[in-house]
């Protein structure tokens, strides 16, 4: 009875938190993606470093090429529904004034870095593009 006690007392909470991560899923997928091609990507450069072999295959370089480009767009596709949610909470439905438990701070800083990480992918998949060019 006393666990049940202190559950009720945290719903209100979790149904605010469920909300904030419904809404910003589609971020969070995309970016975890991201985070698991990088990563790949890293893993890669790393073992070509140690068997001392380059990586200049027009094959695998298309590869690089068209996975940055997904991610890319992923990235922005992201970025740009979540700004349209973070606007739809601040402005229209005025979640951000009303409620004090929604962290709209926190959403419009993911937003913002979101946009941040798309500009830096975009950059990365135009070199990477290049690079194949040159292959």
């Amino acid at each position: 009875m006393r666990h049940l006690v202190h559950v009720s007392c945290f719903i209100p909470y979790l149904s605010n938190i469920i909300e904030y991560l419904v809404s910003c899923s589609y971020l969070i997928a995309s970016m975890g993606l991201q985070v698991l091609w990088s990563f790949g990507l890293a893993c890669l450069d790393v073992y070509a470093l140690r068997i001392k072999q380059d990586l200049h295959n027009p094959v695998l370089v298309s590869l690089f090429v068209v996975g940055d480009w997904v991610t890319a767009t992923l990235s922005l596709a992201a970025a740009c529904s979540s700004a349209g949610i973070a606007v739809l909470y601040s402005k229209d439905l005025n979640f951000c004034s009303s409620s004090s438990h929604l962290p709209c701070g926190r959403f419009e800083l993911s937003v913002v870095l979101a946009f941040i990480t798309w500009f830096l992918i975009a950059i990365s998949s135009h070199v990477m593009f290049w690079i194949l060019a040159t292959v």
